[in-house]
């Protein structure tokens, strides 16, 4: 790091200090950042190329599929859900090969176009409500948003009182989309 650099840093931090009462200077608390210069080109060219992809900017309701159906299910888009859901008919656990599975068509309610699920049962979910809760099957499901497949867990459950069929939680958004929730159908 070239010297300029480093008075300008310890001037920097200096600024940053604060008086107690006791007329004793103790620094300030600052979120943790590390400054940390590059020392060759070839450490700049290694941390431009960690960059990932940029998050890509989404409404409060977007079209998903859920693969193989044709037509998307308009999706709340919801922060603060941690898994994913889906609205399903028609649930039955099963077992084939010594391992959980369970059976559940999906209807779209836009066009009416219904597929018939088999899906090994990954876990059970409790979901906490105000008046009880509730116990679901989570499965794995293929989903196109946007460009992009995404095989990620859901929970089943029965939508029917809710304006949308899905709801896309943070197991799929982090790492992958900002929500903007002023707008929608960002995904078209």
């Amino acid at each position: 790091m070239s010297n300029i650099l480093k008075i300008m840093l310890t001037t920097f931090l200096g600024g940053m200090m604060c008086a107690c009462s006791s007329n004793v200077i103790k620094p300030a608390i600052v979120p943790g950042v590390e400054v940390r210069m590059p020392e060759s080109s070839k450490e700049i060219k290694k941390t431009q190329t960690q960059v990932k992809t940029p998050l890509k900017l989404i409404g409060a309701v977007e079209p998903v599929y859920f693969l193989p159906m044709k037509t998307p299910f308009l999706s709340r888009i919801d922060t603060g859900a941690e898994t994913s859901s889906v609205d399903v008919d028609n649930v039955k656990p099963f077992e084939r090969d010594g391992e959980k599975w369970v059976s559940f068509d999906m209807v779209n309610r836009e066009n009416n176009e219904k597929h018939h699920f088999e899906k090994k049962i990954q876990r059970q979910s409790r979901i906490k409500r105000i008046n009880g809760g509730e116990d679901r099957y989570v499965v794995l499901m293929n989903i196109k948003m946007g460009n992009e497949i995404i095989k990620a867990e859901f929970s089943l459950a029965h939508r029917d009182r809710f304006e949308y069929q899905g709801l896309i939680g943070r197991n799929i958004l982090t790492g992958r989309a900002v929500v903007d929730t002023s707008i929608e159908n960002t995904l078209r």
